[in-house]
């Protein structure tokens, strides 16, 4: 059955435990402009992932080692969790001439409450709150309040960030270099500026700096 947005619903008939049977005969989704089968499959996850349900990593966290994460801990960093089931509609463009009228996908998190404590503390004390990744971003400003504080909640969350959203929680991010087109790249230029966004992309073409999943990554302060 083809649904709205190219996507298909499909009825599987197996005998077993499904995610099993998926893990043995399934192929990890990739983005579009990945063409060839990963034979690792840890290199397209983080260090950090736990959960199953993503239909894609989070490309930021791709930077990231165990070693890498205790010396920042060590610095007096801390470090806090949030889950966000990427969904396949990250790696669709906006076709619409008025971005506004861009229909955004839904996916789903949730936070727990020591997590949301480390980060209304590090609000409280006046510390910068970094999401890692545009997916961390979503969650963190879809449950902030007015003055930042989250909550914890399971939710989905639709929000669609763009050149005009003023930020509530997060004070920078880490992300890989988007696709042209992109809600992902809307959502840098809404943090930092459009102007801003491509002078640093002029220069990551020009240093011939990796982009996309596998890319390098910046970070936005």
């Amino acid at each position: 059955m083809l649904w709205k947005g190219g996507t298909r619903k499909v009825k599987f008939t197996y005998e077993g435990i499904f995610n099993e049977i998926l893990d043995k005969i399934g192929l990890m989704p990739l983005p579009p402009y990945i063409h060839e089968e990963l034979k690792e499959r840890n290199r397209y996850q983080t260090v950090y992932a736990k959960y199953e349900g993503s239909a894609a990593a989070p490309t930021a966290g791709l930077h990231f080692t165990e070693e890498l994460l205790k010396k920042i801990e060590e610095k007096g960093i801390k470090i806090a969790k949030v889950t966000l089931h990427v969904g396949i509609g990250t790696f669709r463009p906006v076709k619409e001439e008025n971005v506004e009228e861009h229909e955004m996908h839904s996916e789903h998190f949730y936070i727990k409450e020591e997590d949301v404590k480390k980060i209304n503390e590090t609000k409280k004390n006046g510390k910068r709150v970094i999401a890692v990744g545009t997916t961390s971003c979503r969650v963190l400003e879809t449950i902030a309040d007015r003055n930042g504080m989250v909550h914890t909640c399971e939710e989905d969350t639709k929000i669609y960030i763009y050149p005009g959203y003023k930020f509530k929680c997060i004070d920078g991010l880490i992300t890989n270099f988007h696709l042209p087109k992109s809600t992902l790249l809307m959502l840098v230029s809404a943090l930092a500026g459009r102007e801003f966004i491509l002078k640093a992309y002029n220069e990551a073409v020009k240093e011939k700096y990796r982009f996309f999943s596998f890319g390098d990554a910046m970070m936005i302060l």
